[in-house]
């Protein structure tokens, strides 16, 4: 019973652990994207300008 425990215990640590990994991931996602538009209106700006 107590070597069931320990390895449900484990197994839920391993489920958390993967799931702030995957909202992290996310959130780093959003933000190079929104990066990404910012660079691209940039050079838009740049070339208008020239």
């Amino acid at each position: 019973m107590l070597m069931c425990a320990v390895m449900a215990s484990l197994a839920l640590g391993v489920l958390v652990a993967y799931g702030i990994c995957q909202a992290m991931f996310r959130v780093f996602r959003v933000q190079s994207i929104a990066a990404a538009k910012q660079r691209q209106r940039a050079v838009v700006a740049r070339v208008a300008l020239d």
